[in-house]
């Protein structure tokens, strides 16, 4: 793949001094244009050659409207970032609509890592997968992705150096770890041809651009540029694929077999409430120490007892150690990227619990059934969300999803008793009793929800909640004997 973009391409003085600027123009003029599209621009460099790569980043900020661009460079992880999954600096930097980003660094870094046995082959492995899952994700939501790598052959490499340092004025910006990546050069090919492959996402391809000529380089990644970006914005809007529906009908009914009758006198609630409270306590602590994170999600019925088993388990924790996030409509600021992009922002550093009160669920539930979302949408989200959860728990999270069930005739009960608390009529209106009009089509969808997206390591637990006594309960359980099984381990 590198070898065959080896041709000695050049360009002259001449040329270069002359498409320059009538280049520069067209590209600013794009790039306001872009300002009010429906879409972003993500620009990827990468290379074998720090210097070239550094050179286009500075480039591209020379010749585009910074003010409309976000640069961000990925060198070693902060601790911050080494805390969470590792694409979690990279979707907390992507860009909104209308706006432009440019990524360097990083692939290079995961390929010597992984030549060094720094990371495991598993490992490595994984996070081709996931890298080439989010950039999916990307262009189907309708970003523009554009990743160049920069390859400079080895020897022409060395004389680059070589007669950089002859002439300090211009070798400046030489240091060691040029001629240290060029003795390493060798085995590291192999794996980098690996990475361009396997995260070469259609829609989202590699270009392999010569670097030995810096204006060929600069010329050939920056028309690139121009010419994708202005024959996207001549494209009208596409839906995204078409699934069959067919394939979304529901199979199974989960809902059907959960027992509704279970229930817990009061007594019994107040001494298992006590035990499993100060378990989780102690559990929380033990989690906090070893730096184990913890991400609950609860979703349910409206009325089916959320937020009063939410205030059990954060009744077990110390305040300092946990955040609820309340989820509801996404806000114009969130409508401009994608989906899942509000919730990876909230993912919770080493040994702190992240509580979200409805979750990333919405786009297969509410969103499907009340047509926020189109079909192509909620239908690759499965799919989306595994790969979520999937990148939290190899990161060593302890994941749980809580559905609470409760009867339609409970429901209205509770509708009902709301309107007559006065501090609770705020909670209830006119849409909540307008969507148990569409009980059943909620019902296939939580079916459907369930059995596509639950794994081995981020279970649902579907509990029975019209005995709000035994839900709490039931919730706590699942909770402290999951978090105890995780730290069990990663003992």
């Amino acid at each position: 793949m590198l070898e065959v973009s080896e041709v000695g391409n050049k360009v002259s003085k001449q040329e270069y001094k002359a498409a320059v600027p009538d280049l520069r123009k067209d590209l600013v003029n794009a790039q306001y244009e872009f300002r009010n599209a429906d879409f972003p621009l993500i620009i990827w460099i990468a290379g074998d050659d720090r210097i070239a790569a550094n050179q286009m980043v500075n480039r591209l900020n020379e010749w585009l409207d910074t003010r409309f661009v976000s640069t961000r460079v990925f060198a070693e992880q902060t601790q911050e970032e080494a805390e969470r999954p590792t694409l979690w600096r990279l979707w907390r930097a992507l860009p909104p609509k209308g706006s432009t980003a440019i990524f360097a660094g990083g692939l290079m870094r995961t390929a010597t890592m992984r030549v060094n046995d720094e990371i495991s082959e598993e490992y490595f492995s994984k996070w081709l997968r996931h890298v080439a899952t989010m950039q999916t994700e990307l262009v189907a939501d309708g970003a523009l992705v554009l990743k160049f790598f920069l390859h400079t052959p080895e020897k022409k490499q060395r004389k680059k150096l070589k007669r950089a340092e002859k002439d300090p004025e211009k070798g400046w910006w030489i240091d060691q770890r040029d001629w240290a990546a060029l003795e390493k050069m060798s085995p590291l090919l192999p794996v980098v041809e690996r990475i361009l492959h396997e995260t070469s996402a259609p829609g989202a391809p590699w270009t392999i651009v010569e670097s030995t000529d810096d204006r060929y380089r600069d010329l050939t990644v920056a028309r690139t540029i121009l010419a994708a970006l202005t024959g996207r914005m001549a494209q009208k809007p596409s839906s995204g694929p078409s699934v069959d529906q067919s394939l979304f009908d529901s199979q199974a009914t989960v809902l059907s077999r959960v027992d509704l009758t279970q229930e817990l006198d009061k007594a019994t609630y107040r001494a298992e409430l006590a035990r499993l409270q100060a378990r989780l306590y102690k559990l929380s602590i033990e989690a906090r120490n070893r730096g184990i994170s913890t991400v609950l999600a609860f979703e349910g019925w409206d009325a089916a007892g959320k937020g009063g088993v939410i205030r059990r388990v954060t009744q077990s924790l110390e305040a300092g150690d946990y955040r609820v996030i309340p989820v509801a409509a996404p806000t114009e600021e969130e409508r401009k990227y994608p989906y899942l992009w509000r919730f990876w922002r909230h993912l919770p550093p080493a040994g702190r619990f992240a509580i979200f009160d409805r979750t990333w669920y919405g786009r297969v539930l509410v969103e499907r059934v009340e047509g926020f979302a189109d079909p192509a949408e909620w239908q690759r989200a499965y799919d989306e969300i595994n790969d979520f959860e999937a990148q939290m728990t190899e990161r060593g999270y302890f994941v749980a999803k809580f559905w609470l069930h409760i009867s339609p005739e409970e429901q209205l009960a509770r509708f009902q008793a709301r309107e007559q608390t006065p501090y609770k009529q705020h909670k209830i209106t006119e849409e909540d009793y307008r969507n148990r009009e569409k009980w059943d089509e909620y019902v296939q969808a939580i079916d459907q929800m369930v059995l596509r997206t639950t794994t081995d390591s981020a279970r649902w637990h579907v509990i029975p909640a019209n005995n709000k006594w035994f839900a709490r309960v039931a919730v706590l359980r699942a909770i402290t004997e999951g978090l105890k099984h995780t730290l069990r381990e990663q003992s």
